[in-house]
């Protein structure tokens, strides 16, 4: 049957982004994915559940024929359908199961009758896909160049890696912006997604002569960073953002009160203000001790007044010296602990214009 090809490219399925249709459970897929991976199973969950416990009790044989009648009819038609307009809308595609076996083959012989289209399956399914992840971040993580940047909370670290093409934005792949203000809206992602997207990240840019990351610690929220990463970015050299404290104040003021409070309405126009405020209690709670109680308290008094004053007035101006009070108090000794444990490895400081200027001139 030779239209059921198989692709075993997969450097370049991650370079041209190529458009993935994943025909393993919903349970599998939310267990872990890919980058422009969709999810239209050929199983549901209870489906898989019930052809397993017959593989196990009565073999391969009998498990066929029981999917073959559990998805039949109406439920395969749907399926197929389902299959053909991905196809249909990414002609340039490529399917897979966990294993690149039975389910793809079957996927691809579904699609050849009804659409007469030879859509190619992926050689050893997302296990392959993921086993060569892995060592390509080994691989990738040895030979690259990375440049590390570093800067006080509210710097706009994030704003300079987004003006660079060669830059990873580790805390756009975990949905956290690495504090204890970091949550987002939506939730994390799952560790292996951002691994995947991450690696893919690198595969994409790896020609470049050097990679920007943020400095980061060992982990994202809830997420690990990658040991192969995290020990390269440790032996990198360092760039210093630096702001004023006016403009730190600015850029956190922005990203942490006005585009969160943003989120949050858009998420919920009834509840928004109100998850907005809890989650603004909820992150000055998680460093209460390390704050210490007198302090604490005193926060927290700004912290509601300032509350008070944006739901009475929509003024968010009371924010401000709270924000200063959070970043001189308690951000920057933290900061200035950790960089002074890394001054050897810094090779230069600078504002926003100068930093961009020294990295579009930098030669590794």
């Amino acid at each position: 049957m030779n239209h059921l090809t198989e692709i075993d490219n997969f450097s370049e399925i991650f370079k041209s982004n190529t458009p993935l249709l994943d025909v393993r459970a919903p349970i599998e897929f939310l267990e872990g994915s890919f980058p422009h991976a969709y999810n239209f199973p050929i199983m549901s969950d209870s489906e898989r559940h019930q052809i397993g416990i017959c593989y196990k009790e009565n073999g391969q044989k009998s498990a066929i024929k029981l999917g073959h009648e559990l998805v039949s009819g109406k439920t395969k038609a749907q399926r197929i359908d389902q299959w053909s307009q991905f196809v249909k809308k990414h002609p340039k595609g490529a399917l897979y199961c966990f294993r690149g076996g039975l389910r793809s083959k079957i996927s691809q012989e579904w699609i050849y009758e009804h659409s007469g289209v030879s859509y190619p399956r992926i050689k050893g399914g997302y296990k392959a896909l993921r086993t060569f992840l892995l060592d390509e971040m080994h691989r990738i993580a040895s030979e690259i160049n990375l440049l590390v940047i570093g800067g006080q909370t509210g710097c706009g670290k994030t704003i300079l890696l987004n003006k660079f093409e060669n830059s990873l934005d580790l805390e756009g792949f975990a949905n956290h912006r690495g504090s204890a203000f970091g949550n987002n809206v939506s939730p994390q992602p799952k560790q292996i997604d951002f691994e995947n997207h991450l690696i893919a990240k690198l595969i994409e840019k790896e020609s470049s002569k050097f990679l920007l990351i943020e400095d980061e610690g060992n982990n994202i929220g809830t997420i690990n960073i990658p040991e192969a990463i995290k020990l390269k970015a440790r032996e990198s050299k360092i760039v210093i953002l630096k702001a004023s404290i006016e403009d730190r104040v600015k850029i956190s003021l922005q990203a942490y009160v006005i585009e969160m409070l943003e989120k949050f309405t858009i998420q919920d126009s009834v509840n928004g203000y109100e998850n907005f405020s809890n989650y603004w209690l909820n992150s000055l709670f998680k460093i209460q001790k390390r704050l210490g109680g007198a302090r604490y308290q005193s926060l927290l008094k700004q912290l509601n007044a300032a509350l008070i004053k944006y739901k009475n007035n929509h003024d968010l101006s009371d924010f401000l010296p709270l924000i200063e009070s959070l970043l001189i108090d308690y951000y920057d000794p933290m900061y200035n602990f950790q960089i002074n444990n890394k001054k050897q490895r810094v090779i230069y400081e600078g504002s926003l214009n100068e930093v961009t200027n020294f990295l579009q001139e930098f030669k590794p």
